[in-house]
Order: structure tokens, then C-alpha cells, then sequence
């Protein structure tokens, strides 16, 4: 394929990406213009509320402005102050750096990669601003900064990790240096990485299914929430999509639950495995599955992270055996391999509760999701003291194996 032909591709794919991101809540005010508001309501506003939407899907600030009539039918504190929205729908961030894993993908091997890569990140970001143009007035403003770059970030990361194993020459130089530095160090830096990002994958997926279950059981609380909302069938599938767009963030949420900080649903609250203290909370659907004031777990749910981790440590004893060889001592760098690796597991864990967190309305809703720093500190402390014991314990069942097999 032609330079001109690879540029032309990943400009088209850039289009898609937009498309398919903004497409979906475009596609729902359309539908809903036409059955549910008989065309009663302006078209363009409904448009520029779902750009605005996928805007808010990458984690753009949008500044709301409201009427005097809709502040005095919310009766919200604050409401009638101008606020900022900052909590992420990362479902809709989630789709567009997954198209651009798949991008990278694609190009990984083409020769004509690089031009690909940034015609398309190119292309996000040039779209992107354009509808930040567009759909900007005064009832909604999107941060001009984050609405033009962050998309464009979002799917140039997915570009990034889709295209490891790529060569060009600044990738061939930093394989120079890292081959420079010793085996040994290596080896451990990588059983360092793989331990800490296998504890947090490990509990986020635990979370997934607490979610899960916790929806199961919270069942008839969600529909009731669903009848009381009485947005009709149309309203109800666009507030199924909006549930789903915030989803990822949920499921961090029920992890960070898990490692013991908890989340906050408002400035004051509180849903920890100490005990649950909630003001008054939106009538979203899926809060229906919050646990009850009453179910305090304690720390026993500090298990779920505690065992990830020690897993992890044990899984990864061998890799870093057969870094060491037979003449060093494990003990040192297993202690030591783990403390890092903890590091890593609290880093990312504050990573995920960064984007998970934010401001989702006026009031006391300016503080919603976990807060980063204390998620990120438990994680770390949790990882640093279970991983090396992992570690260490996959050496004394080889010690207990190979005594065993002696006295026989």
C-alpha cells in the first residue's frame, strides 16, 4: 500500500472512530426526537447534547449552565451556580481505545506505519475539535483544551499498545539501551511489572463479579428504581446506555470497595466495607444494587486483594528463579521485587481511581467515584506485603518438596 493510500485509510478510520463513539447517543436523541418528543424539541440541541456526551466520555470538563425553570424542578443545592462535570463515562473511552489497539495492530508490521499512526491521531484530534466548535453555548461548555486533545490521547494510547513490537528507529535505540543494562536486573524488572499488573487485573476482576452479583441480588430494588423514574420504554433503553457507558467506572468502584477505601456518592458519604453513609442520591437505576446501611463486611473483603496478590507472587517464583540462576540467594530479591512490584499495583490502582472519579453535578455531587491517592496507598501497602510473601512461600514448597523427596 501507497503512503497516500495508507494516510487516506487512517483518516477514514479516524472518521469511524469519531463516528462509532458519538455515533451511539446521536442515535438514541434522534430516535427519541421522533417517538418520544414527536418532534416537539430541536433536533440540533439533541445533537449537541450527545457530542457533548462522548465528549464527556473521555473525561472533558463540560461547564453547565442552568435555566431558572430546570434549577427550580431539580431543587438541588447549587443547582442555579454554574458547575463543572468531570466524571468520566469511560465506557465510551474504553470503545475508542480499543479501536485504536486494533489500529495499531493493523499497522504493526506496514511499512508505511508511521505515517498511519499520526494521520489517524491527526485525524481524531482535527474531529474532535470541530465538534467541540459546534456544539459549544452557554447552557453546556466543554473544556476547548481536553474536548480538542483528550480523544485524540485516548486513541493514540490504544495506537501505542496495539503496536508494541513494532520497529522504527527510536524504538530500535531504547531496545539498545534496555539490552544494555544487566539480565539480571531485567528479568527482575519484568516479574517487578507482570506481579504488580496481575494483582490489580486479578481485583478488578473480582469487582466485575461482586458487581455482577451485587446487581443480581439488587434486583428488584433496580426496577423499582426504573418504574419510579417513569422515562418510558425510549427513556429507559437511553438510560440502560448511560448505566452502561459508566459501567467500567462501577466495577473500579466495587474494587476500590474491595481493597477498603471505598467510594464517595456525594461530599460527606461514604460506601466503604466499614459501613455505608449516604445523603440523598440520584434515582439512577443501577444504585439500586448499593449495598444496605446495615452490610458492613469489614476488613475480611481485604481478602480479595491480599489473595491476588499472594497469587501473583506465587505464579511468578519460578520466572524470577530462572532470572537469578543457581548462584544467587532468591530471598533479598523476592522482598525486593515484591516492595516494587507493590509500587506498581498502587500506581496503576490509583490510575483506574483517578479515571473512575469526578465531579458529576452540582452540590454535593461535586464528589463522586474513589479518591485516587487513599485507593492507590491501600493497593500499595496490600501488594508490597502480600507479593513478596507469595514469592517467598513458592520457595518453601519447592524447600518442603525437594525434603520430602530426599527422605524417600
Amino acid at each position: 500500500m501507497t503512503r497516500r493510500a495508507t494516510a487516506f485509510f487512517s483518516a477514514l478510520e479516524a472518521l469511524l472512530v469519531v463516528a462509532a463513539g458519538a455515533g451511539v447517543p446521536l442515535t438514541v436523541l434522534t430516535v427519541m426526537w421522533a417517538v418520544q418528543f414527536e418532534f416537539q424539541v430541536d433536533l440540533i440541541d439533541l445533537w449537541k447534547a450527545g457530542a457533548i456526551i462522548w465528549m464527556l466520555g473521555h473525561g472533558v470538563a463540560v461547564t453547565i449552565r442552568l435555566d431558572a425553570e430546570t434549577v427550580a424542578l431539580l431543587q438541588i443545592d447549587g443547582a442555579g451556580d454554574p458547575f463543572t462535570i468531570t466524571l468520566a463515562l469511560t465506557g465510551f473511552l474504553l470503545i475508542t481505545a480499543l479501536l485504536g489497539v486494533r489500529l495499531g495492530r493493523r499497522l504493526r508490521e506496514h511499512p508505511h506505519r508511521i505515517i498511519g499512526e499520526v494521520v489517524a491521531v491527526t485525524g481524531v484530534v482535527g474531529l474532535s475539535a470541530l465538534i467541540q466548535w459546534l456544539v459549544a453555548n452557554p447552557g453546556a461548555t466543554p473544556d476547548p483544551v481536553q474536548a480538542t486533545l483528550f480523544p485524540g490521547l485516548v486513541y493514540g494510547l490504544g495506537l501505542a499498545i496495539g503496536s508494541i513490537g513494532a520497529t522504527n528507529p527510536v524504538r530500535l535505540r531504547l531496545r539498545e539501551l534496555w539490552a544494555r543494562i544487566p539480565a539480571a536486573v531485567r528479568g527482575v524488572a519484568d516479574v517487578v511489572v507482570r506481579a504488580g499488573v496481575a494483582s490489580v487485573a486479578t481485583v478488578v476482576a473480582a469487582g466485575a463479579l461482586v458487581t455482577a452479583i451485587a446487581l443480581f441480588v439488587g434486583f428488584t430494588d433496580v426496577i423499582a428504581l426504573y418504574q419510579g423514574v417513569q422515562s418510558g420504554v425510549l427513556g429507559g433503553i437511553a438510560l440502560t446506555l448511560a448505566q452502561l457507558a459508566l459501567l467500567p467506572s462501577i466495577v473500579i468502584w466495587t474494587t476500590s470497595y474491595l481493597i477498603g477505601p471505598g467510594f464517595a456518592l456525594g461530599v460527606g458519604s461514604s460506601v466503604s466495607p466499614l459501613g455505608v453513609s449516604l445523603g440523598p442520591v440520584p434515582a439512577i437505576p443501577v444504585l439500586g444494587a448499593l449495598p444496605a446501611p446495615d452490610v458492613a463486611p469489614g476488613f475480611l473483603v481485604l481478602l480479595v486483594p491480599v489473595i491476588a496478590s499472594f497469587v501473583a507472587g506465587v505464579m511468578l517464583r519460578e520466572r524470577l528463579l530462572d532470572v537469578l540462576g543457581p548462584d544467587r540467594r532468591p530471598e533479598g530479591w523476592a522482598t525486593l521485587a515484591g516492595v516494587l512490584a507493590g509500587v506498581v499495583a498502587g500506581a496503576v490502582m490509583a490510575a483506574l481511581a483517578f479515571l473512575a472519579s469526578g465531579a458529576a453535578g452540582p452540590g454535593r455531587l461535586a464528589v463522586v467515584g474513589p479518591d485516587p491517592v487513599e485507593v492507590g496507598l491501600w493497593m500499595l501497602v496490600i501488594a508490597a506485603i502480600a507479593i513478596p510473601l507469595g514469592l517467598l512461600a513458592g520457595g518453601a514448597k519447592q524447600v518442603v518438596a525437594e525434603r520430602l523427596t530426599a527422605s524417600r
